[in-house]
């Protein structure tokens, strides 16, 4: 399993919630407390981020997050009021590469997912791609489920270009768990996206119990923002996000939890 963060509020520097939290997304990269599965995430990183009037960016390395000696330095000079962040725990058979690393991007969108799709190659590889129309099904590039269900996302904003962050969202857990379904097989999709306007994230899975998944508002630590991370990173009144649902975060900072249906 992966950690991942994301943040929406006020403008604050990178390594403010990258490097200076006591259980920052590095040391949850090599010394985790939540995970359901694996010991380390050490098959790379991610950070995406967003400025004003322009597209997302991003910077990946299939390093581990504390072997990134550039990281220390990006984390002063970058500055944003949205971020998304992901450390890699590599899913079996799936290869650690580039162009697998998070967040993936597409338009104004970030995305990043902590989760797994059982022997995904031998499962929902191909009905997930049946699902797509032609411009979500050329734009994959890698080999991950990951990817796979960004796609379809991407997917259901192309097909309605008014649908918002949580329909889509909750439009895509949808078709997974029908998809999924069909032979039992068994999926977990702890996600984040953005528009850098907006935050949704899911916590969502068909077995037993989910990934976990916290946010928190308003913290000294962060002054005016949100926070969602799949483990606490700093002492504070961390909320549980409920299983099965989905968290949104308004361009006022108001946050809404829906159940998956």
């Amino acid at each position: 399993m992966c950690r991942l963060l994301g943040y929406l509020g006020s403008s604050i520097q990178l390594d403010r919630i990258l490097l200076k939290p006591e259980h920052s997304l590095v040391v949850q990269s090599y010394q985790p407390q939540q995970m359901t599965a694996g010991l380390l995430n050490a098959d790379g990183f991610g950070i995406g981020w967003y400025e004003p009037e322009n597209p997302p960016y991003a910077y990946k390395n299939v390093l581990p997050i504390w072997n990134d000696a550039n990281l220390p330095q990006l984390g002063r000079y970058i500055k944003s009021s949205c971020y998304l962040g992901y450390v890699r725990s590599a899913t079996s058979n799936l290869s650690v590469d580039i162009i697998n690393c998070q967040p993936f991007l597409h338009q104004n969108l970030l995305f990043v997912h902590n989760g797994f799709i059982d022997n995904f190659r031998k499962t929902l590889y191909r009905p997930i791609r049946n699902e797509l129309d032609d411009f979500a099904y050329q734009r994959i590039e890698g080999t991950t489920d990951s990817e796979h269900i960004f796609a379809l996302i991407v997917n259901e904003f192309e097909v309605n270009h008014n649908i918002s962050l949580q329909q889509a969202l909750g439009r895509t857990i949808t078709r997974l768990i029908k998809l999924a379904d069909t032979d039992k097989i068994s999926f977990s999709a702890n996600i984040i996206l953005s528009n850098g306007k907006e935050l949704v994230a899911s916590r969502y899975s068909n077995r037993e119990a989910s990934p976990t998944l916290y946010y928190i508002k308003d913290h000294h630590f962060l002054s005016n923002g949100v926070l969602i991370a799949s483990e606490p990173m700093f002492k504070g009144d961390w909320i549980s996000c409920p299983e099965a649902s989905i968290i949104g975060v308004g361009e006022n900072l108001e946050i809404s939890v829906n159940s998956i249906s």
